[in-house]
């Protein structure tokens, strides 16, 4: 049904995936002290420079992904990035009640964007 499209819907595919890290990696910006005194909190060392590679990468390979440029090591790349951020910034464990569902909420939509992702890498879009 969709054959004649494949190529309009890996676009969209791309650029929603890719466009959703931009704006995360510029939102990041934004709110970069917030992030980083919620990074060192956690553990992580070197909570600034950590933060600011994390922005780089998102806005990078999101934007890579988004233009269909060097998509699958992009797309890679933001799965590693998804492997790290997710346990950081929703640690289910750690809390109870709505904050716990809103916790797993995260991690199952990360697991959902990996997957998308690897989608995109098995296509070779």
């Amino acid at each position: 049904m969709f054959e004649n499209f494949q190529n309009e819907i890996l676009f969209a595919a791309r650029l929603l995936l890719g466009g959703a890290f931009v704006f995360a990696g510029l939102r990041n910006i934004q709110n970069r002290i917030l992030v980083a005194s919620l990074m060192a909190a956690r553990g992580v060392p070197q909570a600034g420079p950590a933060l600011w590679l994390g922005i780089v990468l998102q806005v990078v390979a999101g934007a890579l992904l988004a233009a269909g440029l060097w998509t699958a090591p992009a797309a890679a790349s933001l799965i590693l990035f998804l492997i790290v951020a997710t346990p950081m910034f929703h640690n289910f464990w750690d809390h109870q009640g709505p904050d716990r569902a809103a916790r797993i909420n995260g991690v199952v939509g990360n697991v959902a964007l990996a997957g998308g992702f690897l989608a995109l890498i098995a296509q070779g879009a």
